[in-house]
Order: C-alpha cells, then sequence, then structure tokens
C-alpha cells in the first residue's frame, strides 16, 4: 500500500499538471496579444489613453466590454478614461473583452498601464546590469499623443544597435522636429539611445516626423546603416466639429407632403479623419415656435425633412430651428456645436379672393361714357402684392351689349367697374351684372376643394338726363316724281324727343341742297320743290337726291340727319344714236352696227325702233337694217365684182400696213360670220361699191355714212386726198356680205351709263360705298394700232388659208414664212 502512495501522488500530480496545461492552452486560445500602455500618474476624466487594435484580434466582434468601469473602449479601439485616475502604483490593468453575439465567439485583450518612471527606471537597471537580450538596429514603431501633458522630456523609445556588446556606441538623430522645423522638438540620449520628445505637439499640424537615427563609435566609426524612425502623432480629440455657416435659410411651400426635404447641413472636424473623433452626428435640438414638431434631421447626412403636411403661411410663415453636431458618433462625451436653422414657409395660392359684399348697388347718368361707377373689394389671406393674392375680376353676367368693364387696380387690389358704352335711360332703367375674381395665379386645389371663383351682384340703376332731339335712322327717304311741278310738297325728315318719342317743338333747318331744288318747313319737316327735279342731272347718284337736316330742341341741342329723295323717273328723254358717223371700210367690211341710247329707265328706254331716214328706192335696195337685240341694229351694204378679192385684216386696212391688191376678178358669193352675229347676200345687182345713206366720199378704199335715226339730218361728204367722189349706181355682180365691226366708241357710249348704274347699286355697304375689291377701273389705252389686231388670224377658219400674205411688204416676208405652214 505505502509503495503505491508515491505513485498515486505522481498521478494526482500528473493530473492537477495536465489540467494546468490545458488551462494555459484553452486561455490562449482566448486571449489576444497584451497591449502596454505607458501614461502619466494622473488621467483627467474623459481623457484619451491610448488606442488598441481590435481588428487584428477580433474582426467579427460586435460588442465590446471593459473589465474596468474606469475605462471606455470605443469602436476604432479608442481607450477613453471615464473618471480621473491616480496610479497609486507603478502598474494597472484592465481587460477588453470582444465578443461576437451571432456566433457566441469570444476575445480578450490584456491592457497594462505602466508608469513612465518605471519604465526609465527599469531600463536604466537593464544598462547597469548590462544584460539584455540582443536587439536589432531595425526601425521601431513609435507614437506619442499629441498634446500631452507631459511630464517633459517625455520618454518615446529607446534605440539601441546590436553593436554596442563590442563598441562604445554613441547615438545621435537628425531630421524634422531635431534639426528642422519645429527644431528641437526631439533628442536622444547619446549613451543610452532613449528617444525624448521636449514639448506638446498638434497633430492637426504635424502627423507625423520622419527622422534618422546613426549609431558611432568615438572614433567616428560607423558601424550601423542610418536608421529612419517614424513617431506617429496620436490624435486626441481635441476639434470641435464645426457647421459650415453659422446660419442656415431655407425655403419650403407651404402644405408640402411629409417627407418634403427641406435643406440640409453640413460640418467639419479637423480631427484625424475615419476615426470616432470625426463621426459626427447632426440633431434638432430646439424649435420655435416649439409645438407642434414639423421637422426632423437624419443623424448623418444632415438633411431636414418635414414630419407633417400642416404647414400654414397664413399661421406661421417662418420656423427657427437650433441644431447640433457631435462627433465620438454623438456620445454623451463627445464634443458638439451648435447653429441656427430658419426656415421660411412660401406662400402658394390656397386661399381664394373673396368679396366683402355679396352686393352692391351703384347709378349712373345716361349717355356719360369712360366713367368709374363703383369699386369693389375683396379679402385673400394668400402673401400681398403677389400673383397669389392680386385679383382678376370679370363680368359673368349682365353685360351682353358691353356697356361695362371691370378692371384691377394694382394698388389697392380693388376692382373698379366703369361704364365704356352710353347707357339709354329710355331703354332700359336698370342693369343687373353678375362679377366674379379669381387670383393671377392658379388655385392650388391640392390645398382646398372648395370652388375657384367668388361672385358678388351689382345693381346699376341708369338715371335720366334730358336729352337733345335723336335722329334716328340717321338716313330717311320719300319718293318724289321727276317732273313733280314747283310747289309740290312732300313728307321730310322727322326727328323725336328720346323721352317723349314725339317730334312736337322739335325745329328742322337745312343744311345742304346740292342744287337748291326744294325748301324745309322749319316746324313740320316736310319738304316743298322750289325747282324743277331731274332725275338724269349730272348731280344725280342712281336716282337719289340728298340732303343733310339739322333738328334742334328749345334748349339748342341738335342732331343731323340725311334725308334722300327718291326721284321716279318719267319717260322725259327721247332715245339718241350717240356716234353720229360709222365707217365701213371696203371690201373687208360689209356691215356695221347702230347702237342706241335712252337716259330714263329700261322701262322707258328699249327696244328701240330703228329706220332708215331716206326712203328713195335707191338707199332701200343698197341698204338693210337687221335687228340683232333690243339695243342694236345692223347696217348691211350689199356688194359684187367680177374677181375674187385677196383677204385682209380687216381692222387695220386703214392703216395701210398691209398692201393690198384692187384687182378684182369674179368669184363666189359667200356669207361671213363677224363678231358673232349672222348676216347674208342682200343682192346680186351691187357693183361692190357701197355708200352712205345720202351721199359719202370713198378714200382710199374707206367711205364715211352718217347714221340718223328719227330725225332730219343727212350724210355730210367725207373729204380726203384732195379729190371728191360720189356714188355711182351698183352694177350687175356676185355679191359678197363680209364682217362688220363696231368701234370702242359705240360700245363705250352705250353701255357706260348703264353699267355705271347698275354697278353702283352693286355690293354697297352701309355707307353706300363700294367694296374695295368689287370694281377695278382700267383706262383705254387708244384705238387702232400700227400693228392691227390678231383677232383677224385667230377668227378665219383652217381652209380660209392665208393666201394675202403673198400680197405684204418685202419686210414682211421673213414674219410671213415663219407663220406659213409648208
Amino acid at each position: 500500500m505505502e509503495a503505491a502512495r508515491p505513485s498515486g501522488s505522481w498521478n494526482g500530480a500528473l493530473c492537477r499538471l495536465l489540467l494546468l496545461t490545458l488551462a494555459i492552452l484553452i486561455f490562449a486560445s482566448d486571449a489576444c496579444k497584451n497591449v502596454t500602455l505607458h501614461v502619466p500618474s494622473k488621467l483627467d476624466a474623459e481623457k484619451l489613453v491610448g488606442r488598441v487594435n481590435l481588428k487584428e484580434c477580433f474582426t467579427a466582434a460586435n460588442l465590446i466590454h471593459s473589465s474596468d468601469p474606469d475605462f471606455q473602449i470605443l469602436e476604432d479601439g479608442s481607450v477613453y478614461t471615464t473618471n480621473t485616475i491616480l496610479l497609486s502604483s507603478e502598474k494597472r490593468s484592465f481587460t477588453i473583452l470582444l465578443s461576437n453575439t451571432e456566433n457566441q465567439e469570444k476575445k480578450k485583450i490584456f491592457v497594462f498601464l505602466e508608469h513612465q518612471t518605471k519604465v526609465l527606471k527599469k531600463r536604466h537597471t537593464k544598462e547597469k546590469v548590462l544584460r539584455r537580450a540582443k536587439r536589432r538596429w531595425a526601425p521601431i514603431p513609435c507614437s506619442m499623443l499629441e498634446n500631452s501633458l507631459g511630464p517633459f522630456p517625455l520618454f518615446l523609445q529607446q534605440v539601441q544597435s546590436d553593436t554596442a556588446q563590442n563598441y562604445t556606441i554613441y547615438y545621435s538623430i537628425r531630421g524634422p522636429g531635431v534639426d528642422q522645423e519645429p527644431r528641437n522638438l526631439f533628442y536622444v540620449e547619446r549613451d543610452t539611445g532613449n528617444l525624448y520628445c521636449t514639448r506638446p505637439v498638434d497633430r492637426e499640424q504635424y502627423e507625423s516626423f520622419e527622422i534618422i537615427a546613426f549609431a558611432t563609435t568615438p572614433d567616428g566609426y560607423t558601424p550601423e546603416l542610418p536608421l529612419p524612425l517614424i513617431i506617429k502623432i496620436e490624435d486626441e480629440n481635441d476639434n470641435y466639429p464645426i457647421f459650415t455657416e453659422e446660419t442656415y435659410t431655407f425655403t419650403i411651400f407651404e402644405n408640402c407632403r411629409v417627407g418634403t426635404t427641406v435643406g440640409q447641413v453640413c460640418a467639419t472636424d479637423k480631427d484625424e479623419p475615419d476615426t470616432m473623433h470625426t463621426r459626427l452626428k447632426y440633431s434638432i435640438i430646439g424649435q420655435v415656435p416649439p409645438s407642434p414638431t414639423l421637422f426632423s434631421m437624419h443623424p448623418t447626412t444632415g438633411v431636414i425633412t418635414t414630419t407633417s403636411s400642416q404647414l400654414d403661411r397664413e399661421l406661421i410663415d417662418k420656423y427657427q430651428l437650433k441644431i447640433k453636431v457631435q462627433d465620438m458618433d454623438g456620445q454623451y462625451f463627445g464634443l458638439q456645436t451648435t447653429s441656427t436653422c430658419i426656415i421660411n414657409i412660401d406662400d402658394v395660392n390656397d386661399h381664394l379672393p373673396t368679396f366683402t359684399r355679396t352686393s352692391y348697388v351703384t347709378s349712373v347718368e345716361e349717355n356719360t361714357v369712360d366713367v368709374e361707377i363703383l369699386r369693389v373689394t375683396v379679402e385673400d389671406k394668400d402673401l400681398v402684392n403677389t400673383a397669389n393674392w392680386r385679383a382678376n375680376y370679370t363680368i359673368l353676367k349682365g353685360n351682353e351689349n358691353g356697356n361695362f368693364k371691370i378692371v384691377t387696380d394694382a394698388k389697392t387690389n380693388e376692382g373698379v367697374l366703369c361704364v365704356v358704352k352710353p347707357l339709354n335711360y329710355e331703354e332700359k332703367q336698370q342693369m343687373i351684372l353678375q362679377i366674379g375674381v379669381v387670383n393671377e395665379a392658379p388655385f392650388s386645389r391640392e390645398a382646398s376643394p372648395r370652388s375657384a371663383m367668388s361672385t358678388a351682384t351689382v345693381t346699376v340703376n341708369v338715371e335720366d338726363q334730358d336729352e337733345g332731339p335723336e335722329c334716328n335712322p340717321p338716313i330717311q327717304t320719300v319718293r318724289m316724281k321727276e317732273n313733280a311741278e314747283v310747289g309740290t310738297t312732300s313728307n321730310g325728315y322727322k326727328a323725336y324727343d328720346p323721352e317723349t318719342r314725339s317730334s312736337s317743338g322739335i325745329r328742322y333747318k337745312k343744311l345742304t341742297d346740292p342744287t337748291g331744288w326744294v325748301t324745309i318747313d322749319e316746324n313740320t319737316g316736310s319738304i316743298k320743290v322750289f325747282r324743277s327735279l331731274d332725275r338724269e342731272a349730272e348731280t344725280i347718284k342712281n336716282g337719289i337726291y340728298n340732303i343733310t337736316v339739322l333738328a334742334s330742341d328749345q334748349g339748342g341741342r341738335t342732331c343731323t340727319g340725311t334725308l334722300g329723295i327718291i326721284l321716279q323717273d318719267v319717260n322725259d328723254n327721247s332715245p339718241f344714236i350717240p356716234k353720229k358717223t360709222v365707217i365701213i371700210c371696203k371690201p373687208t367690211m360689209s356691215s356695221a352696227e347702230i347702237v342706241a341710247v335712252d337716259p330714263d329707265e329700261p322701262i322707258h328706254g328699249p327696244p328701240f325702233d330703228f329706220s332708215l331716214e331716206s326712203s328713195t328706192s335707191e338707199v332701200q335696195r343698197m341698204w338693210r337694217l337687221k335687228a340683232i337685240n333690243g339695243i342694236l341694229f345692223t347696217l348691211v351694204c350689199g356688194a359684187s365684182g367680177t374677181s375674187k378679192q385677196p383677204k385682209v385684216i380687216p381692222d387695220d386696212l386703214a392703216q395701210q400696213n398691209l398692201i393690198v391688191s384692187n384687182t378684182e376678178a369674179p368669184g363666189d358669193d359667200k356669207v361671213y360670220s363677224a363678231n358673232g352675229f349672222t348676216t347674208q347676200t342682200v343682192g346680186a345687182s351691187a357693183q361692190g361699191v357701197c355708200g352712205t345713206v345720202g351721199s359719202g366720199i370713198k378714200n382710199g378704199g374707206q367711205e364715211t355714212i352718217e347714221m340718223v335715226k328719227g330725225g332730219h339730218q343727212t350724210s355730210e361728204s367725207c373729204r380726203g386726198a384732195g379729190h371728191h367722189h360720189t356714188l355711182d349706181s351698183c352694177r350687175g355682180g356676185h355679191t359678197e356680205v363680209d364682217n362688220c365691226r363696231y368701234t370702242y366708241s359705240e360700245w363705250h357710249s352705250f353701255t357706260q351709263p348703264r353699267l355705271g348704274e347698275k354697278v353702283y347699286l352693286c355690293n354697297q355697304d352701309e355707307n353706300h360705298k363700294h367694296a374695295q375689291d368689287y370694281v377695278l377701273t382700267y383706262n383705254y389705252e387708244g384705238r387702232g394700232s400700227v400693228a392691227g389686231s390678231v383677232g383677224c388670224c385667230s377668227e378665219r377658219q383652217e381652209e380660209d388659208g392665208l393666201e394675202f400674205l403673198d400680197n405684204l411688204e418685202p419686210k414682211f416676208r421673213t414674219l410671213a414664212e415663219a407663220c406659213m405652214k409648208r
């Protein structure tokens, strides 16, 4: 049994050893690298102690906890004190617990706080003993907290060379912070290699320093290469976030929807980016007026939005917000700054203009125009002097005749009702108008479902005015026969009093009477024939004689009218032939057209009775009258010859442009058509020589004939070329009737007066003026032409041939050859 005890004891010890080893392994698996922070003996509350790399230990950690309540750990690994701490001993430690709540994984980091004096004593002890581990001449991570409170000089790090075991080594440094600006910030002890900082450093001014360390022997030998050292300045949350503006001003429309963006604020922080020192959070900490709360702010972006749609400019037109920005992600110990945000509420047309009264009564004298008779007012809660407030008035009913208009007074926004067309008391004594009002800007129907127009009633009483006589209608007419005897009376112009509708007491006076044909009765306005009336006089237009009449009352008020005397026609004019002489050119013409004219009305005009003045057998045998219509007759001459005469252009014969052969030979009897009228062969006993009724002269193939109707005129001789010819008796032979034309003067004399009368009566306006596009005047360009008429060619039939071109003068042969068909 006793032999077995040692064995049992040994087994128990072995088990305890195994359990301890397992615990150490488990602990090692849950623990991360230990961290040592060098701190002064006193730490103030809410001060940065240092920074621990949490991601290196546990990247998936979402929960951070400190085992010591005097310390707080932030997401970026910053270690802050929560209370003031005095290190009574030279060393203090706590644990940072990292865990993932999803997979329950946990990690630990042991943090050791070590006083500076302890570090210095320990290193000096090691130097005296000269027992230390072998060190490498390599870059050493080194950092210091900005704005450090010391004590200074503040130990940062120790540089050592492995060659110090064999040589006496002197250490030195150069670079920014040493022999460059900022000078004398760092120094190194020549014998120990301890690196010190002499004063606080602002990270916002210098983020890091890169200096060069040297290791040399007393005799100048350099056993090591220059060593670059980077001293990083750790950031302290020493800068307040600052808004980019002291006061922000935004504008938003009233009645906007929930979530409408008002504006965005922004702040900056000079501390190290991407750390808790620059992680900002925005918030609204006050509103004026305080209730109700209408705005919210996104904590990260600083965007302000609405939380209500009840923004009403007419109640509150401006809000003032006090806003805050805080670093450290808004934690209570973060630095914060405030600013002011003013939000102006802009107007929308959500209020209708409303009449202050629903009905108005006003009055105006008749016959007045361009006068203001009423002003109406409206109420509108929208913003004054904007399109949402300015009123537009309109007349909805009662102004069908356009007597009124209503406009807006730009200064007062009142509606001004005016009379723009005279009113007549005798026609209507009262008028009722309905007026409406809207704004210049469209009504916002989203803001209110109400009707978009307010209305009111205006009663306008028309006041009577003592008026003068009224000439209505302004043009009046009477009828009289043109042969009425002097002294004949007729009704005249009548004016009346518009109030009594009577002509009593009105006096009349003749203002204009072009020929003085009538007189006017002063009391009755009737007219009396003073001189003989003539419908065909030159001063008469369209058979109407106009005089102007002035009517006046006892008060001297007047009006003017026109009396048109319609002259009824009587048959007091004989028909006459305007053209006393017509010309028949032989041998191309055998007839002429005779036109008669009667100035009287058509009822006393055509048809006319034409006859030859001479009744001798010789005249009756040579001449014949053929009726064309009621105004035209054709005088036909019969002729015969022994040879066929060449055909020429009829109208140009007298001009001698074409030389006509006078050689005559027997020809065929033919019937020709001239100007659309048909003529016929009248005999076979004529020689081919025609004359006038009575006597005539033949001159170069032209004869003059004087035509007479209903009188005792005779044909006179037509002299020419110094010769006098008389008509011979017609000799036998074939007779050929050629085309006969009436001249321009004949048509002009007959058609001009009649067409003028008819055209004058057509398409006149109310002022008896012609329409501008109805009748266009063309001037006569003269008669006769050296070139002749082209109508003769176009009238000839294809079978007629062009033999007459053979008789042209030489200068026309080229033209003839071009025209002839080969």
